[in-house]
């Protein structure tokens, strides 16, 4: 039995790697601030702070392990890791596949990492990547032989509070006709929160070191495979039509964030992520129909929360595109 704690744990891949370390026997420490989940996981020790101002709260304790689900800017990773540094025989420190520089092609651990124009910004919506790294390198200064770096791809399923995977899950479910960017081939990654939680667990359990990728599935999946899955799986008539990317482009639709899990040319290598690594450290991956199904049942069971977080193409919007898409000779 390890001794483990999280500090956040109660939101999504956090959430499942404690459900995780609970159903192992393990003995679990939550430090949060309280606000998601409150209720959950009463086997657990709860200590109410936040890293930034209440991290004294966790001096002079010692846990074979610690899960840091939620360092954003390096100045409170340091906080947790330099008072943790010599009672803790571990530190997981979850990144991003984000820290990369370059995006044209897939990466694996060794590729270059993105750097700060300035060291002081926390700015986070303008520079995530750089700050990821730059909190990577506190961690790994701080835990010189006993660090964890995982850098997640596209975090999906169940509790998912985004609307980039599950958009595909809900619209194609919906039925109809469906406009879908680029072309079938395109490569898709992603990895089911409960899969990168066990393993996060497993990760303590064998008492890892070193950097890892991690996002899946093990072989590669495509966009036309995988809309093919959510209509499987959500026994849909859906029918796709495949629109070219220059041409959205110049209707202004905006990869990603207008058509999740779509991007340009030039940042394929964001969903093309070497993970060779992580498998060989125990990295396993549940059927994407299950993953499906799960994000699919979820936002049944909580409307309220998909309709606040919907920041994809609106429906109105894609039959527009669609009506002039074929309106286009030949």
């Amino acid at each position: 039995m390890a001794t483990i704690l999280f500090i956040g744990g109660s939101q999504f891949v956090g959430y499942y790697a404690v459900q995780s370390a609970l159903s192992g026997g393990h003995a679990v420490t939550l430090f949060n601030r309280g606000k998601t989940d409150p209720g959950a996981f009463p086997a657990a020790e709860h200590i109410i702070g936040d890293r930034l101002e209440d991290i004294e709260r966790l001096r002079g304790r010692h846990f074979d392990a610690v899960i840091d689900t939620c360092g954003y800017i390096p100045r409170a990773v340091r906080k947790s890791a330099e008072l943790l540094k010599d009672h803790a025989g571990q530190y997981l420190f979850i990144s991003s596949v984000s820290v990369y520089a370059d995006m044209a092609d897939g990466n694996d651990e060794t590729s270059p990492l993105s750097t700060l124009p300035d060291p002081a910004t926390e700015d986070v919506s303008a520079h995530y990547g750089g700050l990821k790294v730059a909190c990577e390198t506190v961690v790994q200064e701080l835990f010189p032989d006993k660090s964890v770096i995982v850098r997640p791809g596209l975090i999906v399923g169940t509790r998912d509070s985004t609307d980039r995977f599950d958009y595909w899950v809900e619209r194609i479910a919906e039925g109809g006709e469906v406009l879908a960017p680029a072309t079938p081939d395109r490569a898709v990654q992603a990895i089911d929160a409960r899969d990168l939680g066990e393993w996060l667990i497993h990760l303590v359990e064998t008492q890892a070191s070193g950097v890892y990728n991690a996002v899946g599935p093990l072989k590669p999946l495509t966009m036309g495979d995988f809309l093919a899955t959510c209509k499987s799986a959500s026994a849909s008539d859906a029918t796709i039509t495949w629109v070219d990317e220059s041409w959205l482009l110049e209707h202004k639709v905006e990869p990603w964030s207008e058509l999740p899990l779509w991007v340009p040319p030039d940042m394929i290598g964001l969903l093309q992520t070497k993970i060779d690594r992580a498998v060989a450290a125990g990295l396993t991956f549940r059927p994407l129909a299950e993953t499906v199904q799960g994000s699919l049942a979820w936002m049944r069971a909580n409307p309220d929360k998909v309709s606040r977080r919907r920041s994809a193409m609106k429906r109105e919007r894609e039959a527009e595109l669609l009506g002039e898409w074929h309106t286009i000779p030949g």
